[in-house]
């Protein structure tokens, strides 16, 4: 075991790989803009921001492991602060490597995603297209040896405005109805958030090691099936509308695009059946909502 620093760590996807590390008997230093309120007893908090080197050098100090969770993700945001993506997204990175390379990290693992080499995903997909080259390249010339983690769909627990699944359990609360904007026809590989942890720290592996991994769901799944089972949960008896999505950058039936570097899917040996996940969510925001 040793210590990890999650970059990100007060976020969605980055406070369950906190708890997945210490659960795994790691110590744990969250690093974010703010404090995390999902931080757990013995858990270490730094607040700061990852383009300033003074405070990521101060968070990954003495840490064997950093996960680099904090980005600019949603695709929407991206498409309208391009800027900002390219800072956080591609310079963030990079100077977490070198952080991490000057502290002795033995891994560095990049939050990237199923978007990467796709045709779609606008200048988020750029984003992160460019920071993966970046880490390998960083392997090459200094040793920072690294695992790239590319997620797909996630949802769960924490998850917010940011997180589709979220939006549209949400939206179905308030409205009395479910509704979905962008095309009927789409298909998607969910992943609870809790599986998508355990595998992040399963990563750590030395099978891994300089190796690229896509983290999905267990099943493709037509939208419009989710949807259903959303309202059929809830009760509805309307149809789910579904709306035209006037934005670009979202995929249809795939992120993928012919690229010559694929990476490995990882596939759990146990997962959060796709229902029992949904009533969760469904749980978690209703209680939000009437707060």
């Amino acid at each position: 075991m040793g210590r990890a620093a999650v970059l990100g760590g007060a976020g969605f996807l980055g406070s369950h790989v906190a708890d997945a590390l210490q659960a795994a008997g790691h110590g744990v230093r969250v690093f974010d803009r703010a404090p995390s309120k999902w931080l757990a007893e013995g858990q270490e908090m730094i607040v700061g921001d990852i383009t300033d080197p003074a405070a990521l050098a101060e968070a990954i100090d003495g840490c064997d492991y950093v996960y680099n969770f904090a980005a600019v993700a949603d695709l929407d945001k991206a498409l309208d602060r391009p800027l900002d993506t390219i800072r956080v997204n591609i310079l963030g990175n990079a100077l977490a490597m070198e952080a991490a390379r000057a502290a002795g990290a033995k891994r560095f693992v990049f939050a990237s995603s199923i978007y990467v080499y796709s045709q779609t995903g606008g200048f988020y997909r750029c984003s992160k297209q460019s920071a993966e080259t970046y880490v390998e390249e960083y392997q090459r010339a200094y040793g920072l040896d690294y695992t790239i983690l590319r997620y797909g769909s996630l949802y769960g627990p924490r998850s917010d405005d940011s997180n589709g699944l979220f939006r549209i359990v949400r939206n179905a609360l308030r409205d009395g109805m479910v509704t979905y904007t962008g095309s009927p026809d789409a298909l998607r590989e969910y992943i609870h958030v809790e599986d998508a942890a355990k595998a992040s720290v399963a990563a750590l592996g030395e099978e891994f090691r300089n190796d690229s991994l896509v983290l999905t769901g267990q099943q493709l799944l037509p939208i419009r099936e989710v949807l259903h089972m959303i309202s059929e949960i809830l009760g509805y008896e309307t149809e789910v509308l579904f709306e035209e999505r006037t934005g670009t950058g979202h995929y249809v039936r795939t992120p993928y695009a012919y690229m010559p570097k694929p990476g490995r899917k990882y596939v759990s040996p146990l997962h959060v059946d796709l229902g029992q996940g949904l009533l969760q969510l469904i749980d978690e925001v209703r209680n939000g909502t009437e707060d």
